[in-house]
């Protein structure tokens, strides 16, 4: 750590000693921050400033970053990106690839960045880091202001529910700090974010090579009134997280011996008490909570985020993938939804296929009906959809193999988003959010395999000539 760093904390610790010390710090509000945006607009180099203009760097990393840059015989300022692009490929091109995670604090609050790749093929990727962030800075190269992966990436988080942007108008001194500059890419996003209906919006300049508008604001842009990025960070209201109904998915059953029978998991949003009443999902059968057990014992209660085992006062049929509600909330029970999904795989969405779906804890198996449409990223039009291909994103209509709770993913977060995986590959095909939870659809009546479904989709796919039909369809026909 620097010897600036070290002084600070040794005066912290003189004032508060090291009870507060530690307690100031638990105490602090945790944000969590997406890095996006398109290529090589500066995500990964802003990060690096952040954590070095705040100290929050070790001597040895300082110098390994030095002998980096005298390595490559570079001139100018350190590559600060080098801090969070840790994979050698991602080094090797100058480029993002995988999510990358760092954690530091102010006097403020706590943040965890994740830095996010900006290139389309990557797409899976920052929808990873997105589900999870609280805010986005979006950065955007002064030169070429608004681009496709910017669109992209905007919708992706309106989707997710992210509510604050931040747009970072990177490089202002490569365009020489122009106010004109900055004013248009201003207005082209004030309007990018009407069409989104993002409720707050800053637009920031700054370069994040030369640390202006970072921690202070920059001299060389006066004309900028606002306030700089990461005090901005420091002051912005911390959203709750998880929803307002309680769900708890079992993760397991942990079953240690012949008296103790109890339901793991993490409890999702909300709170539960012992002798709370509670109803499991799907089955609808009722019991009281008897025992709540974390790692640090009995507990009276839990709240959302904790991992905790549940044991009941009734010994009734729970299995994993099932929820545990509170008796008084209402779940809606269905085998049907409307979802945004974003499409991860090279190989195109099959409608009439059958996925693996995995909807927080349960594991099961759905198809797509029907595409409803597809939403071109750089009018954020609604198209009409004839085949979804990667990093597309289309509202489908989904049709699961049997009746499940389900739940809206505006309300819930964390029950309300989805994973699809392929049946034969087992690669995660798509990522989905449950926009409306649709009246269920009784199944009809067939003596029909899983396994023939798809030989009947494969077939039809791959030999239209022979003009089959969908099995489906023929027992619809039949009853």
């Amino acid at each position: 750590m620097s010897a600036a760093t070290i002084t600070s904390l040794n005066e912290q610790l003189n004032t508060l000693g090291i009870r507060g010390y530690l307690q100031q710090h638990q105490d602090k509000g945790l944000l969590r921050v997406l890095t996006c945006g398109s290529v090589d607009d500066g995500k990964s180099t802003l990060i690096g400033r952040l954590l070095h203009d705040s100290q929050q760097l070790y001597d040895d990393q300082l110098d390994a970053l030095k002998r980096d840059h005298k390595g490559r015989n570079s001139d100018g300022e350190l590559e600060l990106a080098m801090l969070v692009d840790g994979l050698q490929a991602e080094r090797e091109q100058g480029i993002t690839i995988d999510v990358a995670y760092r954690y530091f604090s102010t006097t403020e609050r706590k943040f965890i960045l994740a830095d996010t790749p900006g290139h389309e093929q990557y797409t899976r990727n920052m929808a990873t880091g997105a589900s999870t962030s609280d805010v986005a800075i979006l950065l955007i190269d002064a030169r070429y202001g608004v681009q496709t992966q910017t669109r992209r990436h905007s919708f992706i988080c309106s989707l997710l529910g992210i509510k604050h942007l931040i747009v970072a108008v990177n490089k202002m001194d490569i365009v020489g700090y122009s106010e004109e500059k900055y004013n248009a890419i201003k207005q082209d996003v004030q309007a990018l974010m009407a069409h989104l209906q993002v409720p707050k919006v800053d637009v920031v300049p700054i370069s994040a090579l030369k640390g202006e508008n970072i921690l202070t604001l920059s001299a060389n842009m006066p004309w900028y009134t606002g306030t700089a990025l990461l005090p901005l960070l420091e002051t912005l209201p911390i959203p709750t997280r998880g929803g307002a109904a309680t769900r708890f998915p079992v993760q397991y059953v942990n079953r240690p011996d012949l008296d103790f029978r109890g339901f793991a998991g993490t409890l999702v949003s909300g709170r539960l008490a012992v002798g709370q009443a509670v109803t499991a999902y799907p089955s609808g059968k009722k019991s009281t909570i008897k025992q709540i057990v974390s790692f640090a014992g009995e507990q009276p209660s839990a709240i959302a985020g904790q991992a905790v085992t549940l044991t009941l006062n009734d010994e009734i049929d729970i299995s994993r993938g099932d929820w545990l509600v509170p008796s008084d909330e209402r779940v809606t029970l269905t085998n049907r939804a409307l979802a945004y999904v974003v499409w991860f795989n090279d190989q195109s969405l099959e409608t009439g296929r059958l996925y693996d779906l995995k909807l927080a804890t349960r594991k099961t198996s759905v198809s797509i009906n029907r595409l409803n449409h597809k939403v071109n990223v750089n009018t954020l039009a609604q198209e009409a959809a004839e085949q979804v291909a990667m990093n597309d994103i289309a509202l489908v209509e989904l049709e699961l193999t049997e009746t499940l709770p389900m739940d809206t993913f505006k309300n819930q977060p964390g029950t309300g988003n989805f994973i699809l995986i392929d049946r034969l590959s087992n690669a995660t095909v798509a990522a989905g959010l449950i926009q409306n939870v649709l009246a269920e659809e009784k199944p009809v009546a067939t003596d029909i395999s899983a396994f023939e479904q798809e030989l009947n989709a494969l077939i039809r796919k791959h030999f239209p000539h022979w003009e089959a039909r969908d099995v489906r369809d023929l027992f619809k026909d039949k009853n």
